[in-house]
């Protein structure tokens, strides 16, 4: 074999060890941290330079693709389908609420991946947009049921989850499980013989909400 070739097998070969290194540092630090976690760290934990990742992936949209979408879509649709095997439809309802914020806790990379907040991702923005055709089928299935408030969108959904992202994060060391009072609060209030009054400003449009959850991105 002449040495070009046995060179060009070689740069191959390292670079398929540096982009599974990648791939398994990327996964461990989205885990713990989130899809903001820094680069510079990934390639860190890698064992490689910061300038080997952006050549082997191109971007955070890129490795965020390859690394979480399958994953992510495992576990969201798995959830989905336990929510709409649920005989009681509040309870099904409620069951999903409830698994996707303690998702925001225990995987905020998949957290990230609910709230939409790398729209340039584009693998997992068709996750995300199946991820809220389930939650719609979830919402009209407990509104059809008489059970949930006819007035409550699939914007509200995504809206009460991002707010429950911000908490979560902010006390997850030092109050774990406080977002579960906060979400049985929400709850109750969301039954069809709770609402007493009309909402008062309208829900978030789809556009409004990619827009506060990139500002919720870019604080911090």
């Amino acid at each position: 074999m002449p040495p070009h070739d046995r060179e060009g097998r070689r740069m191959r070969a390292d670079a398929q060890r540096n982009a599974e290194k990648l791939r398994t540092a990327a996964a461990e630090l989205f885990h713990e941290r989130g899809l903001h976690a820094p680069l510079k760290e990934i390639a860190r934990r890698a064992g490689v330079s910061h300038g080997t990742l952006y050549n082997l992936f191109g971007s955070r949209e890129a490795l965020i693709n390859e690394v979480v979408t399958d994953l992510a879509a495992a576990r969201l649709g798995q959830i989905a389908e336990h929510a709409l095997a649920h005989d009681d439809a509040w309870d099904g309802f409620a069951y999903y609420v409830e698994a996707l914020c303690e998702l925001q806790i225990t995987d905020p990379a998949i957290s990230d991946v609910v709230t939409g907040r790398y729209p340039g991702a584009e693998s997992l923005m068709v996750l995300c947009e199946r991820s809220r055709a389930s939650g719609t089928r979830i919402i009209e299935r407990a509104q059809q049921a008489g059970v949930l408030r006819p007035d409550f969108t699939r914007e509200d959904l995504l809206f009460l989850l991002g707010a429950n992202a911000v908490l979560a994060r902010a006390t997850k060391d030092t109050a774990p499980d406080s977002w579960r009072r906060s979400v049985a609060f929400t709850l109750d209030g969301l039954r069809t013989e709770a609402a007493h009054h009309p909402l008062p400003p309208a829900a978030l449009t789809a556009p409004q909400f990619y827009e506060v959850m990139g500002a919720l991105a870019d604080t911090r």
